[in-house]
């Protein structure tokens, strides 16, 4: 999306009910007209070192990263034999995690910077030692003619007195996100900036804002796991106009909010990007849940109880999204350009007659709001009653208005409610929210409001709103047993209110979120 674009509207994708195709993994979805390329990711079920935090030799510690490796290889050879030109594998996939400053040490290998150096690990290997696990990564992407982007533990020295923030050891380590060029040559790097409980590495003592340039699709933006949930570098990269990301990442589920296929297509369709996002599977852990994500089309992985502990390898054909590159391509081809689907190209404008210009007054036999907590945060709720009705409930000045039509399964009698929640949050991490959501509490009771929930039978009609003092919010519309549907619409007015508009349900409905990321407020 150019800039001028982006600051015109809001981060929210207008969707003016255009064809999509949502499907689980394991599906294909049908080829997408125009210009296109084939993505894949692949969530990994990481081969751990069972004692993370004991110092291995350097010789042990690569054996264990070739045991992932060579799982890498037989998923980029799967990829490659169904076509596809880029593959992204997940955070911390190829050592783990729990590690300690000084046990992670053998894992770790010093990573030139491309912007300054043209090296291709697989053809020149003697250039740089100890550089094993990035000669075995270029020559995988070389072998399956790939782009080829994955997560390894970067070493960078440094001296104290020319950076203050040189750690004592005289060293920083990096969790690091490399890209290869299908020839085998190191096409980007990338340091986290946004560390989750990582004391193993530490930040980078500079923003870096990354991208890289394919022949296929044009350019990409590169961020990692908890990143997604900032402003920098993500917001950066959308405000450079990116609207292609590739996104290792290592993600703990956490209900009713931000399950990581939720959210991951929440940030799609709320800033109208792509998203290739890899995920790791740890049932321990609570880490599943990945996908190809455009605003109009998506595959994705999420795995339930019961379910194997294996690995997933998700592929799809998706249309290109750099409208430079693909205006480039058409003078090159002697066009004069070509009509963009609807819902992949800029933002639309809808009409905004149907949002209503202010909220409802409580009626009398409105039920009373209460407080619960929902995601570590003081939610206002207020129940549904009734199959169908208007509420709007309100945190300090932020309100949230719903007007809802419901079709109770087989008698059922669950319990939803509509919640508001404006201000810090502050539980594993301290970011600045404005959060509308409808939820199917677990129990028959209002403190089971915001608990976690992957079932429910009821199909609810629905149009959420909310007034948000910011232009980045993340819709998400979660059915029973982890579904994901695409909603009718999703209009933002100038003046900051968004609301969003679904019926037909296919399953029960679970969530439907409205997530504003107030970063200003950080």
């Amino acid at each position: 999306m150019a800039l001028r674009v982006l600051q015109a509207v809001a981060a929210v994708a207008v969707l003016c009910r255009f064809p999509v195709t949502l499907t689980r993994a394991g599906d294909r979805s049908e080829g997408t007209p125009g210009q296109s390329y084939v993505a894949a990711v692949y969530e990994h079920r990481v081969i751990l070192n069972p004692e993370p935090h004991v110092p291995l030799s350097r010789a042990a510690a690569l054996k264990h990263m070739m045991s992932n490796l060579d799982v890498y290889e037989e998923q980029a050879a799967r990829a490659a034999e169904q076509g596809a030109q880029i593959i992204v594998f997940p955070e911390d996939g190829l050592q783990g995690f729990n590690f300690s400053r000084l046990s992670i040490s053998a894992y770790l290998e010093t990573i030139p910077d491309p912007q300054s150096e043209d090296w291709n690990p697989c053809t020149q290997t003697d250039r740089h030692t100890h550089t094993e696990v990035l000669q075995r990564l270029s020559c995988m992407a070389r072998r399956h003619r790939l782009y080829l982007v994955a997560n390894m533990a970067d070493l960078q020295p440094c001296c104290q007195t020319s950076h203050p923030t040189c750690p004592p050891d005289g060293r920083w380590q990096f969790n690091t996100d490399v890209v290869f060029r299908r020839d085998g040559s190191l096409a980007a790097r990338y340091h986290k900036h946004n560390l989750y409980f990582e004391n193993a590495f530490d930040a980078p003592p500079t923003l870096e804002v990354v991208t890289f340039d394919t022949p296929f699709a044009g350019r990409f933006g590169v961020f990692t796991c908890f990143d997604i949930l900032f402003h920098d570098p993500t917001v950066r990269l959308l405000e450079q106009g990116v609207r292609q990301m590739v996104y290792p990442t290592a993600w703990m589920n956490q209900l009713p909010l931000l399950s990581a296929v939720q959210f991951q297509r929440a940030f799609s369709l709320g800033a109208n990007t792509t998203l290739l996002a890899a995920n790791i599977r740890a049932d321990s852990l609570g880490m599943t849940g990945s996908g190809i994500f455009t605003p109009g089309t998506a595959i994705y992985h999420h795995a339930r109880a019961g379910q194997p502990e294996e690995g997933r390898l998700l592929v799809l054909r998706i249309p290109v999204l750099d409208t430079a590159w693909l205006g480039t391509e058409m003078r090159a081809k002697g066009q004069a350009g070509g009509e963009t689907a609807k819902g992949e190209g800029e933002s639309q404008h809808c009409q905004e007659d149907s949002l209503s210009t202010s909220p409802p007054a409580f009626s009398p036999s409105s039920p009373f709001p209460f407080t619960s907590s929902m995601m570590y945060d003081p939610f206002s709720f207020l129940l549904l009653s009734g199959s169908e009705g208007q509420l709007t409930v309100c945190d300090g000045p932020f309100c949230c208005r719903l007007q809802y039509r419901r079709s109770p399964q087989g008698g059922n009698a669950e319990l939803y409610a509509l919640g508001a929640f404006s201000g810090t949050h502050t539980v594993n991490g301290r970011y600045n929210v404005q959060v509308c959501a409808l939820v199917r509490c677990l129990g028959s009771e209002v403190s089971s409001c915001g608990q976690e929930v992957e079932e429910a039978e009821s199909r609810v009609d629905f149009l959420l709103e909310g007034k948000f003092g910011t232009r980045h919010v993340y819709p998400s519309l979660l059915g029973s047993g982890m579904v994901l549907e695409q909603p009718d619409q999703v209009k933002t007015t100038t003046d900051g209110r968004v609301a969003m508009e679904h019926s037909g349900m296919t399953v029960g409905l679970v969530t439907a979120c409205l997530y504003g990321r107030v970063y200003d407020q950080d």
